[in-house]
């Protein structure tokens, strides 16, 4: 247990108290010994003292008495202790040593008690006790006795010896125990004083260090609100002063570096989280710092605190299975080889269940001048209509090449053909030929028109827009579309409001956006269905002009509308078809086409300010409608 103890102390602690312990051992042992020394010389001082004491005392007893007479011995001795009040007791013996008088008178067993040397002092030989004068300290009945035995020897006779019992001086009986007691006060003094002084130096030196020490620490810990509270008017004062108001600076700079970084931090995180693209950021131990929302609903993260956890816990499997090697060699590359700012790249589908592919882009984030890799930055675009618009265009490609060989290939073996065979072949035959080369050559004619208008529409080119007369249109259209619905077997009806006349438009484009969905009308509705091309008017307004005169303009707003009875278009491809290179039923490839058509119907009604409503069910049919408008004046 102690050695325990001992052990958890620290060295300088051990160190003081050794030191404290030899210095008072040594204090207390030399001031042990110079008491000591001053009693031992007081004692003989004493001795000297006493024997001169009983020698003069006894010379006054053989002044007075007479050799076998003793009672006149007894006389003396009771005069004198009864005179003499520092005489605790006397007795004489005779020379044979037999008590002859004991004042005062005690019990048989006392005086027996106190005659316990007259045997001993019989004993021993006689000419040196009776010619020497014996002083002796003892304890008798709680009292500290200085014993005298001095020989009663008178012209050279013995008369026997008188023993005298004078009470000590309490300074000198308690010598001995002064000097333990003082000793021992002086070693708990000199331990009061090293504790005292400990004591107020931990309260006035160490604690003020301690609490500046651990004042320190807090600070190097970014703790900037700590203080120190003033205690002792000392030197400290000034340092513990200093201290709080650099922590108070320090404390006042940290808010404004935080207000600042927080700004800063919002200020990119608003941006970050308007960008269209998923953004999250990332640690070198791929720990995530930050996602913003576009990212958190790509992959579900609502409602999940997942700020400085572990990336790859969160993402699915595939996609940490995929990301994972980049990772390790974006980590590998540039924290034990040379820095390189390359971004990775990787395409992945987040749901197998959905056809939305994501691209996701890695970059390195570097600190060039520390060399150390601070994180990785990662960009997710969802690519998957790009996908299918470069799936579109390739179909596209391979149709139009397809388009473009075909009549190409028949006008170059008809005409081959009129080359070879010229001089064979009769007029019929040489006309067929033709025109079905004509026929061709306008089919080729009229695909590149359709390139041509879509680049030119989309290319902002500057249409004029007019008054045109829309009754004019649609009776142009019908009148071209009539001979192609009968060749199919589809009647095909024109329904115009008598209130219809004028719109604001582009008659060439208006001509094409109608012809166009007339076309794809006719195009997929079965044999003996209908195809109803009507106008009429949706609403008029009036709008005030002027703010004097009463002058009022309407505003007629007109509906056309191309309703068939085809195969109607599935809710998932509605969407699309209005997109560029898009067929829907390019699976089968019955029908001919370039998928350009209704794509070049949105952009010239772009252009008109007005916008394409389909309604559409699979097997009953299709409606298609848009609004343009007239000003009366």
């Amino acid at each position: 247990m102690f050695t325990q103890w001992w052990s958890n102390i620290q060295i300088k602690t051990r160190f003081i108290v050794l030191i404290t312990l030899i210095t008072s051992l040594i204090i207390t042992g030399l001031i042990f010994w110079s008491l000591t020394f001053v009693q031992k010389n007081s004692i003989l001082i004493n001795n000297r003292l006493y024997k001169d004491l009983g020698t003069v005392f006894v010379s006054q007893i053989l002044d007075n008495i007479e050799f076998h007479n003793d009672q006149k011995i007894v006389n003396i001795l009771e005069k004198i202790y009864l005179k003499t009040a520092s005489i605790k007791y006397i007795m004489f013996c005779r020379v044979d040593g037999s008590l002859l008088l004991s004042l005062p008178a005690y019990s048989n067993q006392i005086n027996a008690c106190l005659a316990l040397d007259s045997p001993l002092i019989t004993a021993k030989s006689q000419d040196f006790l009776f010619n020497t004068l014996l002083v002796k300290y003892q304890y008798l009945l709680r009292d500290n006795i200085i014993q005298i035995i001095v020989p009663l020897i008178k012209h050279g006779n013995k008369f026997g010896s008188v023993n005298l019992g004078i009470n000590l001086n309490i300074y000198n009986s308690l010598s001995a125990y002064f000097i333990y007691q003082v000793s021992i006060f002086i070693f708990v003094c000199i331990w009061l004083i090293v504790i005292m002084a400990f004591i107020f130096n931990s309260l006035t030196i160490m604690e003020p260090t301690k609490k500046l020490l651990f004042a320190i620490q807090n600070i190097s810990l970014g703790k900037f609100h700590q203080r120190i509270q003033l205690m002792f008017d000392n030197e400290f004062n000034e340092l513990i002063l200093s201290f709080n108001d650099m922590a108070e600076r320090l404390e006042y700079y940290e808010k404004k570096n935080i207000e600042k970084l927080t700004l800063e931090k919002n200020k990119w995180e608003s941006i970050l989280s308007t960008i269209t693209d998923g953004a999250i950021l990332v640690d070198a131990e791929l720990r995530l710092l930050f996602v913003n929302q576009i990212a958190i609903k790509t992959f579900d993260w609502i409602n999940l605190d997942i700020t400085g956890k572990a990336i790859v816990n969160y993402l699915p499997l595939h996609v940490s299975r995929a990301l994972l090697p980049i990772f390790n060699s974006l980590v590998k590359f540039n924290c034990f080889d040379n820095l390189i700012n390359q971004t990775e790249e990787v395409c992945i589908h987040i749901n197998y269940n959905s056809n939305k592919i994501f691209r996701f882009l890695l970059t390195p984030i570097l600190d060039k001048n520390n060399k150390v890799l601070l994180g990785i930055a990662i960009t997710i675009q969802d690519i998957s209509r790009e996908i299918q618009l470069n799936d579109a265009k390739n179909i596209f490609i391979g149709n139009v090449s397809h388009e473009l060989r075909t009549p190409l290939c028949n006008i170059g073996s008809f005409l081959e053909t009129l080359l070879d065979y010229n001089n064979s072949l009769n007029v019929t035959q040489k006309k067929y030929f033709l025109t079905i080369a004509n026929n061709e050559t306008k089919r080729l004619a009229c695909l590149v028109n359709d390139i041509l208008d879509l680049s030119r529409l989309e290319s902002e080119f500057d249409y004029s827009f007019i008054k045109v007369d829309l009754v004019q249109i649609l009776c142009g259209v019908a009148k071209t579309s009539q001979l192609i619905a009968e060749k199919n077997y589809i009647k095909l009806l024109v329904e115009i409001d008598p209130f219809v006349q004028f719109v604001f438009g582009n008659e060439s484009l208006l001509f094409q956006v109608i012809s166009n969905l007339v076309s794809n009308s006719i195009k997929f509705t079965s044999q003996y269905g209908y195809i109803v091309l009507r106008a009429y008017l949706l609403i008029s307004l009036s709008v005030s002009t002027a703010s004097n005169d009463v002058s009022f303009t309407s505003i007629d707003i007109i509906r056309v509308e191309i309703v068939d009875e085809g195969i109607g278009i599935d809710k998932r491809d509605q969407k699309v078809i209005f997109d560029r290179f898009v067929r829907v039923e390019e699976d089968v490839h019955t029908l001919q086409g370039t998928g350009l058509g209704l794509s070049i119907v949105k952009n010239i009604l772009n252009k008109h300010n007005a916008r394409l409503i389909l309604t559409s069910n699979l097997s009953v049919g299709t409606s298609l409608c848009f609004d343009l408008f007239i000003i009366n004046k």
